[in-house]
């Protein structure tokens, strides 16, 4: 006869091998874009040290947004960049800091803070965009414009999936 030891380890070994199973079977879309962006990331900060940038990805994201539209307030600039705001004023703090961007009061809103961006970015941003750009064809290396278009239509899908969900969490 069995000892009820013998039967407790088996029966964890049963619960690990169903749980690997289930694991198998459970589509990776999440852990496949966290490792994309991981690589991803490690690739283009040294690509922007290749090319003389000193700031990190998500500085770029800060800039990228000003160089769509300048002279911002906070607000406007935490959505589009999906940043919180207390992220996003200690990112503008070292920006500023770096001289790519300065902060002014509106003047038809004195309690409004604006962003703007200076000289030292608009020289940086040529370098920055070419950097986007090859990230952007080694994403889609040997992907069809279909492929492309496809992939594309799909993570739009899931982040406002995402989004839809955040909102209804508060």
């Amino acid at each position: 006869m069995l000892s009820k030891k013998y039967k407790i380890e088996e029966k964890k070994k049963l619960a690990v091998i169903e749980m690997a199973k289930t694991m198998k079977q459970q589509r990776q879309a999440g852990f496949l874009m966290a490792k994309i962006r991981q690589v991803g990331e490690r690739i283009f900060v040294r690509k922007l040290k290749d090319y003389g940038i000193e700031i990190n990805p998500a500085q770029g994201r800060i800039m990228f947004a000003l160089w769509q539209n300048d002279g911002v307030s906070i607000n406007e600039l935490a959505k589009k960049t999906q940043l919180g705001k207390s992220t996003l004023t200690s990112m503008l703090d070292k920006l500023e800091q770096m001289q790519y961007l300065k902060r002014r009061r509106c003047r038809k809103d004195r309690r409004k803070i604006l962003i703007y961006r200076t000289e030292k970015d608009k020289a940086m941003e040529r370098k920055y965009v070419e950097v986007s750009q090859q990230m952007t064809e080694l994403f889609y290396e040997g992907f069809s414009k279909e492929e492309v278009d496809c992939l594309e239509n799909g993570l739009e899908r899931i982040l406002d999936n995402l989004i839809e969900f955040e909102k209804n969490l508060d």
